[in-house]
């Protein structure tokens, strides 16, 4: 049954801490509403910084990120020795690293729709190079994912079909062959299975996980499982087709030798490997962990600052260069991207020791860590939750 409740209490077990001294005389209520209103003043200051800058930056990174394309494409025809073939996988692979996170997830998220630029760029007609529809991510992942972030019945990512990602969702028999699951099968085919769980097939085919599994897109009507197969197909066709049977058919044509085609059907499937593997391995770290708070069915927040709170307590970071972390979209400051969904990467990075401040001086926890030390973390929590029910079985 689903029971209605606060968050005060799971604040206070997962982030929440006794306050600081300057802070001590505040009432719980008080901190949250300060701690919100600290947080609204950085984003409404950085958004009204946002302009030409932050545009010229992101058609900058999709030039140099086409030019790779290029670049990966050429050499993995062209190559006839192992060197210059595993360069044009490289090169593709940053093409694809980039188009899948540091732009095409921070462009489907709205980020630029408001400012001049190109209308390609913007989050109504941008077509991603990754086998996943667009409009199904958009109401998936910006709509119910950011706004019920780790709350059970409602974050679409708690309950990914077969998977058990919390100790919210109930055990089964299956849940003990999730571990290698995740390893060997979902990571390398990351891309695949997030088109299948956003338009609702991870669902229909093995359910969500959920006690009432009329929760969520598990309507088994003929119509909705019509539709959810052909938005699925919408990418996975083209995309696909272009991938593992055009260029690889211009390449035997070309050259008059199937060999050709293999070589270049090898060197695409390996750049998307690497791009998926990459993308799984940034992803698991962002909200899963035995530190990490979940939320039972009902949870919701008492005002602004408490839903802050929340998705600090929801999230991880971890720390990384720069260069890598353009390759994760910035998505190793995930905690500033749940609080402002709407700042570039590159402003994300600028205003985290800012945000860190902000949580430290409000007394909530805000948590990070090497990349290495949170994918452990998050792998050694998926492992525990195949093998055993853990503490909070039920929703």
């Amino acid at each position: 049954m689903t029971c209605l409740v606060h968050s005060t209490s799971l604040l206070e077990e997962y982030s929440v801490k006794e306050s600081l001294p300057d802070y001590s005389r505040l009432s719980y209520t008080e901190r949250m509403r300060c701690f919100g209103e600290a947080i609204d003043e950085i984003g409404n200051k950085v958004q009204a910084e946002i302009g030409e800058v932050d545009v010229a930056r992101l058609c900058r990174l999709n030039r140099f990120s086409r030019s790779m394309e290029v670049v990966g494409r050429v050499l993995l025809h062209f190559s006839f020795e192992p060197i210059t073939f595993l360069v044009g996988v490289g090169a593709l692979w940053i093409h694809k690293q980039l188009q899948a996170t540091e732009i095409g997830h921070t462009v489907l998220h709205g980020v630029y729709d408001h400012l001049e630029g190109p209308e390609h760029l913007r989050s109504k007609t941008f077509s991603w190079d990754a086998p996943i529809h667009e409009e199904s991510w958009r109401q998936g992942h910006n709509i119910e994912h950011h706004h019920f972030t780790n709350v059970a019945g409602k974050d679409p990512d708690m309950n990914f079909g077969p998977a058990r990602l919390t100790e919210r969702t109930p055990h089964k028999w299956f849940h003990h062959l999730q571990f290698p699951f995740l390893i060997a099968i979902l990571a390398p085919n990351f891309t695949f299975f997030i088109n299948l769980h956003f338009t609702g097939l991870n669902d229909i085919y093995f359910g969500n996980g959920l006690a009432d599994e009329r929760r969520g897109k598990t309507d088994r009507s003929w119509k909705v499982i019509r539709e959810a197969h052909l938005t699925a197909l919408r990418k996975f066709a083209p995309y696909y087709f272009k991938n593992y049977l055009f260029f690889p058919m211009l390449a035997g044509v070309m050259f008059w030798n199937i060999w050709m085609f293999w070589k270049v059907l090898l060197g695409n499937w390996m750049a998307e490997t690497l791009r998926d593997i990459y993308s799984a391995a940034t992803i698991y770290c962002g909200h899963t962990g035995e530190d990490v708070a979940d939320f039972p069915q009902g949870t919701k927040a008492r005002g602004k600052g408490e839903w802050y709170a929340m998705q600090v307590a929801a999230t991880n970071n971890f720390e990384v260069s720069r260069p890598i972390s353009i390759l994760c979209g910035g998505l190793d400051r995930q905690i500033e991207h749940h609080l402002f969904l709407k700042l570039p990467p590159e402003r994300l990075r600028e205003i985290a020791p800012e945000v860190r401040a902000l949580c430290n001086q409000y007394g909530v926890t805000y948590r990070t860590d090497t990349w290495w030390n949170s994918l452990k973390k998050a792998l050694h929590h998926m492992r525990n939750l195949s093998v055993c029910e853990l503490g909070r079985a039920s929703v």
